[in-house]
């Protein structure tokens, strides 16, 4: 009897929490506030990871595209309706380059009660003008979802068209007709898979594409090739991220090779193999991955942070930003900087003339926090030498956070991100800056 009114309980709270959601999903929220959340133990130095984590992460990608069509960059982000506890709702907006303004932004789902920055969200469109958003799950433990939008270039309404395992999505849309979905899925530790759909909904069979203890890749496309950069796990621990690996795909995922163009047969299943960019395992360092791009040839080029430890504090310095960079043939590595914590990643721009990096490189108010004052980056001689050119952000209440690029950007919307209180539950604001990243914007 006890525990039928247990069950009959439990179906109650499911059904309310169901309802919650649904009353929630396509709501407009009153403003920007961003999600607080942290990460693993409190050391003398702080948590791993904590504070502002609304743009939250590297492996969550695009987070924002711009649509020339409509003349607006559509954004992603963890948001909450209450700044008084972490409470995870995948939020969607625009910023309208012609009048500069932004509207309320919409809940495209609310996560019901989860606090965890990595259940955020990847945001697509395809050549219809949908907007497709593409929600990070938990393994098995919570599904991942896919959205898309009632109506072109419209955030007012999204319908969920596919539930499935899907960890830190990154969908590309290639060939005006196909989307090749990168993402994780939790089978013998973090695995790294493939698929495909031309309609979203119906997905080919996963295709396993690296499993070595455990992986956090970061892709992108490069016209119709897919590329992604990827560290593994020794024994599955993510806490001892190393080295750096690369592969690409120019046929919607059926077959993959080496930068070089050497085919390769996936899964990748050892730690030495052909995809292997640098061992940085034999180093005993540790490998943070913030970005991929091309250089006017075409080339890759990828941004990492290299450390001796996951722990936050001074006894892991130093934590070196590094530009990995695929040249005449062979791999380059050249640095930028160093900054404090692990977690100070930032986004990679390259044009013909100049290379650019917007990254938390600054001490913030909170020393040894996750990020700090963001900093604006520049070379003229494709990374081999950097210089600090100005600070974004100074004299910040608390840590700015992972700042994130726009997909075929512009200049009034260039950067975005957070901020927050690393020690402790905070509000956290969203903001974005331009081109010259000589002005800041709060969004409201």
């Amino acid at each position: 009897m006890i525990f039928k009114k247990f069950l009959l309980l439990s179906l109650i709270v499911i059904i309310l929490l169901s309802i919650e959601n649904v009353c929630a999903q396509n709501k407009k929220a009153d403003g920007y506030m961003g999600l607080w959340s942290r990460s693993g133990q409190l050391y003398e130095y702080g948590y791993k990871l904590s504070g502002g984590l609304a743009t939250f992460s590297s492996q969550h990608r695009p987070p924002a595209i711009y649509s020339p069509e409509v003349n607006k960059t559509f954004f992603i982000y963890c948001g909450t309706s209450n700044p008084d506890e972490s409470h995870l709702q995948i939020m969607i907006s625009w910023f309208d380059h012609k009048t500069h303004k932004v509207p309320r932004p919409v809940i495209v789902y609310d996560k019901m009660g989860v606090t965890d920055p990595q259940d955020n969200a990847s945001l697509s469109i395809d050549n219809h003008g949908y907007l497709w958003v593409f929600v990070s799950g938990r393994g098995r433990t919570r599904p991942g979802l896919i959205f898309k939008s009632s109506w072109p270039y419209s955030i007012d309404k999204f319908e969920q068209v596919y539930e499935g395992e899907i960890v830190f999505p990154q969908p590309w849309w290639i060939r005006d007709s196909c989307f090749v979905l990168m993402y994780t899925k939790v089978t013998r530790g973090r695995e790294l898979y493939c698929s495909t759909s031309t309609d979203g909904k119906s997905w080919s069979e996963s295709k396993k594409i690296a499993g070595i203890g455990g992986h956090f890749q970061t892709s992108v496309n490069h016209g119709d090739t897919v590329f992604t950069v990827f560290s593994y796990f020794p024994e599955g621990n993510s806490d001892k991220r190393t080295n750096l690996y690369l592969l690409k795909t120019e046929d919607l995922g059926r077959t993959w090779k080496t930068v070089d163009n050497r085919p390769v047969e996936v899964p990748l299943t050892s730690v030495k193999n052909e995809a292997l960019i640098k061992d940085y395992e034999s180093e005993k360092k540790q490998v943070y991955i913030n970005d991929i791009s091309f250089d006017s040839n075409g080339d890759p080029v990828i941004l990492a942070i290299i450390s001796k430890d996951f722990r936050p504090g001074p006894s892991v310095d130093p934590r070196e930003w590094m530009i990995i960079h695929r040249t005449g043939g062979e791999w380059k590595f050249s640095k930028v900087c160093e900054s404090d914590n692990n977690f100070d990643m930032g986004p990679l721009y390259l044009t013909k003339d100049e290379w650019r990096i917007i990254g938390p490189t600054e001490t913030g108010p909170q020393e040894y926090g996750a990020w700090g004052e963001l900093v604006l980056w520049t070379s003229r001689d494709e990374g081999e030498s950097w210089q600090r050119i100005r600070e974004i952000t100074s004299g910040s209440k608390w840590n700015n956070s992972y700042p994130r690029k726009v997909w075929n950007g512009r200049k009034e919307f260039y950067a975005f991100w957070a901020d927050g209180d690393v020690e402790k539950l905070s509000v956290s604001r969203l903001y974005f800056t331009n081109e010259k990243c000589d002005k800041v914007w709060i969004l409201p």
